[in-house]
């Protein structure tokens, strides 16, 4: 099982606030996670980081991944030290699917959109022929690697297409899309949801039984959605987080951080597998089977 963060703000944030420097961070995480359903510490079979940079040199996302474990990669660090991004996906991965390759690390992009995934589909195997039958050609040759959580990309963007909505031709403010641009969270919220439908319709027709855990996070650069969800009524789904307030910063040295408010207003939000700091206690958890956007 890995680890993921998804930071979508006004303003800028360095990365290496968010990968490097929490005392809880991604990247330590990536070899002391403490809240993981099997209790292991390690994601040490790659990473992943996404982010968007200024809309006039790309509407598509920037991603560096590596097979090698986040702790000991020398150019994460160096990247993260000088990059800023008010929208940023980062990932540490744990293989349950698929074998250790660059191919397999998230987050995974299409056009502007980008996606992750914590947790895995059961008895994948069982499913994959269903699934490739099921999806349009372009989306089937879309997959790189060897993975359960491409796959289940895949099937969101051919649910997206099934909406209406070219994956990469986002409508944009004032045709369909979101008011900012893109597809707006309504599209990207449809399509989520109806990716968990397929894959359950897909699982429950291979009578696979074993719950899945589909922690999903998708953005097209704009709007972002994320779930918490498990394929069962009384298994638990794998941990996520969410805090929202007005600034992230370290207020002591050493990695010490902490999310503040000062008004009403959300400047910034953060999903995680894990929270980055415990300076206030574990935030709440939404609900299982629960749409976060």
């Amino acid at each position: 099982m890995c680890r993921f963060l998804v930071y979508k703000g006004t303003n800028p944030i360095l990365l290496s606030d968010l990968i490097l420097n929490p005392t809880h961070s991604i990247l330590t995480q990536s070899y002391d996670c403490r809240l993981r359903l099997d209790s292991l510490p390690h994601n040490g079979d790659g990473f992943g980081v996404g982010y968007y940079t200024t809309p006039t040199l790309s509407t598509e996302p920037c991603i560096f991944t590596s097979t090698t474990p986040a702790w000991n990669c020398v150019n994460l660090s160096r990247l993260a030290k000088k990059t800023a991004s008010s929208l940023v996906f980062a990932h540490v991965r744990a293989t349950t699917s698929g074998a250790l390759s660059e191919s397999n690390c998230h987050p995974f992009s299409y056009g502007s959109l980008m996606f992750m995934h914590n947790g895995h589909i059961a008895n994948f195997k069982k499913i994959k022929r269903a699934i490739v039958s099921a999806i349009r050609d372009e989306y089937f040759l879309m997959v790189e690697g060897s993975t359960d959580s491409e796959w289940a990309f895949a099937v969101f963007l051919d649910t997206l297409h099934s909406l209406g909505y070219l994956p990469k031709s986002p409508p944009g403010e004032g045709a369909g899309g979101g008011a900012g641009g893109g597809f707006g969270h309504g599209v990207l919220r449809q399509a989520m949801l109806g990716t968990i439908r397929r894959l359950n319709e897909f699982l429950d027709a291979a009578g696979t039984g074993e719950p899945s855990l589909l922690n999903f996070a998708a953005t097209d650069g704009h709007s972002v959605v994320c779930t918490r969800y498990v394929c069962s009524s009384t298994d638990e789904a794998a941990s996520l987080y969410f805090s929202s307030g007005t600034r992230f910063h370290e207020y002591k040295e050493g990695g010490f951080y902490r999310m503040e408010r000062h008004d009403r207003g959300q400047d910034l939000v953060m999903v995680a597998s894990e929270p980055l700091t415990f300076e206030r206690g574990l935030p709440p958890q939404p609900p299982r089977q629960s749409p976060i956007y």
